[in-house]
């Protein structure tokens, strides 16, 4: 899958910290408000026990699991929407991601620099989002303009394109985020043509030192306004983590009994974004290889077999469909296929998250 979510926060805030730990990369993590400029790109794999569990009963050489783009952006300042700082970079690349990472500082350090003077992560947050506001807000009212002009024509269709950029300014204009609106799926279909900042979904990632771990005001103050807008939140230590892959596999265990996790939290952040993003993982299996496969939610299974190669979709027969819980449970698919736990699914059946899927197909 192409779709990727962006690294976005404020300058300092640990972002780059977080994109070398993810991504194993060495980019420059600097005291410096514009450290990144270009945008970085790394590929995270999505840590995944489905993988080991179809292994456990199906011997194979290599296991390949799902991963998801992450691209580093540079940081945002007040007044990025008018091209403060790297502004119109900034807001250039963020159009380039599905899904937005927001980092969020929740440390308190006085040897790194605060654009802002001092530790408010509301304050961040509320800054970030009325930037993406204002962006859009300026691109809704040009869109309007043009149709405006376009619905003197009678055109029904430009007619109905022009009302909805109308709802989209108002709704800009009262400093809410397109998110935040209800749209029915012909506005949406509109929307998406202005490729608005503000309709991706948002993960806030609070960024601690090792004692916030288990949580502390700022994180707190964060999670309770994330919670009234049904929007997700992640603490991670980003130092921690970039220490941790750093690391042999050996030394990660007591390193992460150290900090109390029984995983890294990048492992959390993967997985959160991958729901984010609205993706989903089907499986394939045999002796060369176990894989994890990522669609969209909504996925049929000739598109899902595309992923793999154009030839399983082009000349899709059938999918073979079974589940890992009865592979356990069965322990081979030989014993699945007796007990009648491998369904024959056709061209309509739409993929489930967690199916392990051999494909017929003939070109």
């Amino acid at each position: 899958m192409s779709l990727r979510a962006g690294i976005v926060g404020l300058p300092n805030v640990g972002k780059s910290t977080l994109f070398n730990a993810l991504t194993a990369a060495d980019v420059e993590a600097a005291n410096d408000p514009f450290a990144t400029i270009e945008p970085n790109v790394g590929v995270v794999p999505v840590p995944d026990e489905r993988l080991a569990q179809i292994n456990s009963v199906i011997e194979t050489q290599r296991i390949v699991p799902a991963v998801v783009e992450i691209v580093d952006i540079a940081g945002l300042v007040r007044g990025a929407s008018e091209g403060e700082g790297l502004g119109n970079q900034f807001l250039g690349h963020i159009r380039t991601v599905d899904a937005i990472l927001e980092v969020v500082r929740c440390f308190d350090d006085p040897d790194i620099t605060h654009v802002e003077g001092s530790v408010d992560p509301i304050r961040d947050i509320d800054t970030i989002e009325t930037e993406l506001i204002l962006a859009d807000l300026q691109v809704a009212e040009r869109r309007l303009e043009r149709l405006e002009r376009a619905a003197k024509s009678g055109d029904k269709a430009q007619i109905e394109a022009r009302d909805v950029a109308r709802k989209v300014v108002d709704h800009l204009g009262r400093g809410e985020t397109i998110r935040a609106g209800h749209w029915s799926e012909r506005e949406w279909a509109v929307i998406d043509e202005m490729e608005m900042l503000t309709a991706r979904p948002v993960l806030y990632v609070c960024n601690v030192d090792e004692d916030g771990l288990a949580g502390n005001a700022h994180t707190r103050a964060v999670e309770e306004w994330a919670e009234r807008r049904g929007e997700p939140v992640v603490v991670i230590c980003a130092q921690a983590e970039a220490e941790i892959a750093q690391l042999d596999p050996s030394d990660q265990a007591d390193f992460l009994a150290d900090l109390g996790l029984k995983e890294p939290g990048l492992h959390t952040l993967a997985r959160a974004t991958y729901q984010l993003l609205g993706l989903r993982t089907f499986f394939t299996a045999g002796p060369k290889e176990i894989r994890a496969w990522t669609i969209v939610a909504g996925t049929k299974a000739p598109q899902a077999g595309g992923v793999i190669h154009s030839d399983f979709e082009k000349g899709f027969i059938r999918a073979e469909v079974y589940r890992i819980e009865d592979l356990l449970e069965h322990g081979s698919e030989a014993a699945l296929r007796s007990a009648g736990k491998i369904r024959i699914e056709g061209k309509d059946y739409v993929v489930e998250d967690g199916d392990v899927i051999h494909f017929r197909f003939n070109v």
